[in-house]
């Protein structure tokens, strides 16, 4: 039985504006969580004395809680206030990012990780429901543009804050974690005055737990495999087999608990949607390509091109100037004419252009051709990201919008989890390859600790710079055919027009029609 607590269907232009600035910075300070301590990395590391696996560790353990939980964080919108969920999970932002700042060790560092995750999967999902129960499909364009926007600002804005913090002598890089706490206590703080929902509860809607579990552990087994092979046992191995088989058993019988739960945490049926089905595809597919490539690149930049973490942060920019560029005119343009499809594919076919020119990069590369590598790479992936969610919201019922929304959330942060896992392996294997090659068979200064270059003669400091851009360009090579499944997802997408009516509108009407 579903009741509802007063739906008041159809927000006014204000209503959707002033909601949209807590929304947008809730998401800043999500994304911010990922992206903040990529230029920090190497300092950090160097400094807790962890080692190159590690260096992936600290970006996965993030993102796999975030993916994890988005799930959970959809289901929970189901049965209480989505406000409340949404001011809870920057509380978990907050409380995660005071423990890193204050970390003594790798092991309390990977800890609130865990927890920054969990509140960055709460507003990842929450943030999109919401905006999918305001806003109607044939508006979203214009706001999607602006969360890709955001999106795009956070991804790159993130690593050249933490590159200024960690430069800065005075502050340092446990600053990057703090640097995201009076952001998420503004949001909470506007969100509590600006976001008006009715509370839609579902009695009947319970939480399947042992779904939950089995998700979570499947996953969790399959990307502490793709990190550690390579590193810790060979790719064919016994380990290998063991994770992998235990993993895959696991997915399965998670999707046995789903195919038959009350209320699943991933509701099979949506998946009979092609729509569905296929923008899940892609999006998994463009966080492998996104997450996988682009998480490294700054260790190129200082450890190839010699820069400090403040210009690795600066060279990042032209990543974002093409996602914002992109999403924005691409949303607008969706809002005017009501198509959408054209953009996917576009999108598509440039996110390939731009993995395959950055397999190209070599420790002489110019920084204005990386520059412009990086720029394509973010025209693709402007195009793809936003518009995937919108064209699933777009084709299932209102009642299924928070389960599509936050499926596709989770699909595209599990990709980029298991894009920077595995890849962030690749990457490590070759390094360690290249320096027994170069080093000898201890591996010398380009083994398996990052090296600190500062230190370092000149002679062994090219030889790190070429080990380190050969890999990083290799990473991309490997990520490239993802791109291209994405493209081909994309591809087989039917466009239908856009509804005219929000969530929250089309829900009061169905539910009047006894759906």
């Amino acid at each position: 039985m579903t009741t509802e607590a007063e739906v008041t269907p159809v927000h006014s232009r204000r209503d959707v504006v002033q909601a949209m600035s807590g929304l947008m910075l809730g998401m800043f300070v999500a994304i911010l969580a990922g992206t903040v301590v990529s230029n920090a990395l190497p300092r950090i590391v160097a400094e807790l004395k962890g080692s190159q696996s590690i260096f992936a560790w600290i970006v996965t353990t993030e993102l796999l809680a975030m993916t994890a939980t988005v799930p959970l964080w959809g289901k929970l919108a189901d049965l209480y206030s989505r406000k409340l969920l949404i001011q809870a999970s920057l509380s978990l932002y907050v409380a995660g990012s005071l423990i890193a700042g204050f970390s003594q060790n790798i092991e309390m560092l990977i800890v609130s990780r865990v927890v920054q995750g969990l509140g960055a999967g709460g507003v990842t999902a929450l943030a999109t429901i919401v905006m999918a129960a305001m806003i109607p499909p044939r508006e979203l364009g214009r706001y999607s543009g602006l969360f890709g926007a955001v999106f795009g600002v956070g991804t790159v804005a993130g690593p050249l804050i933490g590159g200024v913090l960690v430069d800065t002598s005075w502050l340092g890089w446990r600053w990057c974690f703090f640097v995201g706490v009076p952001f998420a206590l503004a949001a909470i703080w506007l969100l509590q005055r600006t976001l008006h929902l009715p509370v839609v509860r579902k009695e009947d809607t319970k939480i399947d737990y042992l779904g939950a579990f089995l998700i979570v552990s499947g996953v969790s087994t399959l990307l502490i495999w793709s990190s550690l092979a390579g590193q810790k046992f060979e790719w064919w191995s016994g380990w290998t087999a063991g994770l992998v088989t235990l993993g895959v058993l696991l997915l399965v019988a998670a999707v046995r608990v789903e195919a038959t739960a009350h209320d699943p945490i991933v509701p099979l049926s949506i998946f009979r949607n092609r729509t569905v089905s296929l923008t899940t595809i892609a999006s998994a597919l463009v966080g492998v390509a996104m997450f996988g490539g682009t998480v490294f690149l700054s260790q190129y930049f200082q450890l190839s091109l010699g820069k400090t973490p403040t210009q690795a942060g600066l060279l990042g920019l032209p990543l974002i100037f093409g996602l914002l560029i992109s999403s924005t005119v691409a949303g607008q343009l969706i809002t005017k004419f009501g198509k959408w499809k054209a953009f996917l594919v576009a999108g598509g076919v440039i996110m390939v252009g731009g993995m395959l020119l950055l397999s190209t990069i070599t420790a002489t590369t110019t920084v204005f051709m990386v520059s412009v590598h990086m720029f394509v790479l973010g025209v693709g992936v402007g195009l793809l990201m936003q518009n995937l969610v919108l064209a699933a919201q777009n084709d299932v019922p209102a009642k299924d919008l928070g389960a599509t929304t936050s499926t596709l959330t989770f699909f595209r942060s599990l990709g980029g989890a298991i894009g920077v896992s595995a890849l962030g392996a690749v990457l490590a294997s070759k390094v360690s390859s290249l320096a027994a090659e170069k080093f000898g068979p201890m591996g010398g200064t380009g083994g398996n600790e990052v090296p600190d270059i500062s230190v370092l003669p000149p002679a062994v400091k090219a030889v790190i710079a070429e080990i380190y851009a050969t890999a990083t360009a290799e990473i991309f090579l490997v990520g490239a055919p993802f791109a291209v499944l994405a493209l081909l997802a994309v591809v087989f997408i039917k466009e239908k027009p856009l509804k005219e009516q929000s969530g929250d509108d089309r829900l009061a009407a169905e539910m009047a029609a006894g759906h």
